[in-house]
C-alpha cells in the first residue's frame, strides 16, 4: 500500500476578491502612457497627454502629440526659413544691369557675385548640417542667420564689387541654415506617413521660391535702389532670427545626439553615403534642380528676345509654372503617403523627360510659343512632384543624421545646378539662346534621372513608409 503520510497536504487557498481575478494584461495606451508619463520631455514640443494618460492617444513620433495650431506655426515658420536661401540668392537678379552700371565693370563680373552666393550656399550647409546633427538644431540656426543678417548689411553699404563680393559669399553661408535645420527639425518631430505631409510643404516653399524671388526683386526695384534689395533681406533675417528664438525648440534631444553610430561628422557622412537609395535620390534631385535652374537661367533670354516678351507677360509667365510647381507638390504629398514616394517618382520623372523633349520637338516643328509654354508647364509640375519625395526618400532612412543628409541634398542640388545650367549659355554661345537649346539640357538632365532611379534606387526594394 502507498504510503501517503509524508506526503504535504495544500491546504485551500483563502484568497481575496481582487486576487482571484485572472492577470490583465495592460493595453497598449496604458503602455504607452506609463511609459510616457515619468520620461522628460525630449524635445521640448510635446505638450501633456491630459489629465487621463491611460487614455491619451499612442505616440509613435515626438510631433504626433503637438496640437494643430503650434504644427500650423511651425509650417509656417520652417517655411519661410527655407526660403530665405532662394531669396537670398535670387532677389537681386533684376538688378544686375544696374550694379553693372554703379560699379563701371562687365556682366562677367556681377555674375560672379551670383556665383560666389551659390558656393557659400552649398558649402555653409555642408558645415550647419553635420554640426546640427552634433551640438543640436537652435544654436547652428541662431548662429549663421545671425550671420546673414550682418552680410545682407554690409551688403548694402558696400563701396566696391570686392567689398559686395566677399558680403554675398557671406550671406550665402547665412542662408544655408534655413533650409537645412528646417527640414531636420521636421525629421526630428515626424516620421512616416505625416513626414511626407510636413515636407511636402518645405518643397513646395523650395521650389517656388526660387520662381517667385525675381519677381519680388523686380517689384522692388520699382520703389528703391537696389541697395534696398539687402536691406530687405536683413530685415527678412533678423525676423527669422527674433523667430526662432521665440517660437522654435531644440528638438534634438542630447541623448540622441550622441547614438551609437552617429557621434562624429565621419560617421554620419559614412552612414549616409553607404545608403545606396540615398546617393539614388540625391542624383534625382541634383539632376532636377538642375534642369529647372536651366530653365530659369535661360528664359529671359528666350521669352523676352526670342519672343519677344515684355517684363509683365515674362512675369505671368512666372506666376503660371509656380501654380504647376504648387499643384505637383500638394498631389505628391497625398500619392507619396498612399503609394510610395519611389513610385510617385517613376511617374514623374518620366513626365520630365517627355516634357522636354516635346519642347524640341516642337521648337524643330516651328509651332511657336505655345509649342513651349505647354510642356514647359508639364515640366514644372514634374518637379513639384519630384522634390518631396527626394526629400522623404533621404531622410526618412536617416533619422539620426537628418542635418546632415540634408545639406548633402542641398549642396548637391545647387553646386550641380551651378555648373550645369550655364551650359544653355555655352550650347548658345553662338546661334543664341532657343527653346531647343534650354530643352535639351533640361532633357539630359531628366534622362540622368530616371536611369538613376531604376539603376540604382530601384523601387521594388524599397521599403514602404512607416505609419
Amino acid at each position: 500500500m502507498l504510503d501517503t503520510s509524508s506526503v504535504p497536504v495544500q491546504k485551500p487557498e483563502t484568497r481575496t476578491a481582487a486576487e482571484s481575478q485572472p492577470p490583465v494584461t495592460p493595453t497598449a495606451s496604458v503602455r504607452t502612457a506609463a511609459a510616457v508619463r515619468p520620461a522628460p520631455n525630449p524635445t521640448g514640443a510635446i505638450r501633456t497627454l491630459g489629465s487621463n494618460p491611460a487614455t491619451a492617444p499612442i505616440v509613435l513620433h515626438p510631433g504626433d502629440s503637438i496640437p494643430h495650431r503650434r504644427r500650423v506655426l511651425y509650417i509656417v515658420l520652417l517655411g519661410a526659413l527655407t526660403a530665405l536661401g532662394p531669396f537670398t540668392i535670387d532677389l537681386y537678379l533684376p538688378a544686375f544691369p544696374v550694379l553693372e552700371a554703379d560699379f563701371d565693370t562687365t556682366a562677367a563680373a556681377i555674375q560672379l557675385t551670383l556665383t560666389g552666393t551659390m558656393i557659400g550656399f552649398a558649402l555653409g550647409q555642408l558645415i550647419v548640417g553635420p554640426l546640427s546633427d552634433k551640438v543640436g538644431r537652435r544654436v547652428p540656426l541662431l548662429a549663421v542667420t545671425a550671420l546673414h543678417v550682418l552680410a545682407s548689411t554690409a551688403a548694402a553699404l558696400a563701396l566696391t564689387l570686392e567689398l559686395l563680393s566677399v558680403a554675398r559669399v557671406l550671406q550665402g553661408a547665412g542662408a544655408a541654415a534655413g533650409g537645412v535645420v528646417a527640414a531636420a527639425i521636421v525629421r526630428d518631430l515626424f516620421g512616416g506617413r505625416r513626414l511626407v505631409v510636413m515636407l511636402s510643404r518645405l518643397a513646395l516653399v523650395s521650389g517656388v521660391a526660387p520662381v517667385l524671388a525675381p519677381l519680388v526683386g523686380s517689384a522692388l526695384l520699382a520703389v528703391m535702389p537696389w541697395r534696398g534689395i539687402f536691406v530687405v533681406l536683413a530685415v527678412y533675417g533678423a525676423v527669422m532670427l527674433v523667430s526662432a528664438i521665440v517660437f522654435l525648440p531644440e528638438t534634438l534631444p542630447p541623448a540622441r545626439r550622441h547614438e551609437r553610430g552617429a557621434t562624429t561628422v565621419w560617421q554620419r557622412y559614412r552612414s549616409v553615403f553607404r545608403d545606396r537609395v540615398f546617393i539614388g535620390v540625391l542624383i534625382i534631385g541634383g539632376m532636377t534642380f538642375s534642369g529647372l535652374f536651366s530653365y530659369l537661367s535661360s528664359s529671359s533670354f528666350l521669352f523676352q528676345q526670342e519672343y519677344g516678351f515684355n517684363a509683365q507677360q515674362y512675369g505671368l509667365l512666372f506666376a503660371a509654372n509656380s501654380v504647376g510647381v504648387v499643384v505637383g507638390v500638394q498631389a505628391a504629398s497625398r500619392l507619396a503617403a498612399r503609394f510610395g514616394p519611389q513610385w510617385v517618382m517613376a511617374w514623374s520623372t518620366a513626365v520630365l523627360v517627355v516634357a522636354a523633349s516635346a519642347i524640341i520637338v516642337t521648337d524643330q516643328l516651328g509651332l511657336g510659343i505655345w509649342g513651349t509654354i505647354v510642356p514647359l508647364f508639364f515640366f514644372m509640375t514634374g518637379c513639384g512632384f519630384t522634390f518631396p519625395c527626394v526629400q522623404v526618400l533621404a531622410l526618412d532612412r536617416h533619422g539620426k543624421a537628418a542635418g546632415t543628409a540634408q545639406s548633402i541634398i542641398g549642396a548637391t542640388n545647387f553646386g550641380v545646378a551651378g555648373i550645369i545650367s550655364p551650359l544653355v549659355g555655352w550650347i548658345a554661345k553662338d546661334a543664341g539662346i532657343t527653346a531647343t537649346t534650354m530643352a535639351s539640357v533640361m532633357a539630359g538632365c531628366a534622362v540622368v534621372g530616371v536611369l538613376s532611379l531604376w539603376l540604382v534606387v530601384r523601387p521594388r526594394t524599397v521599403e514602404r513608409l512607416a505609419p
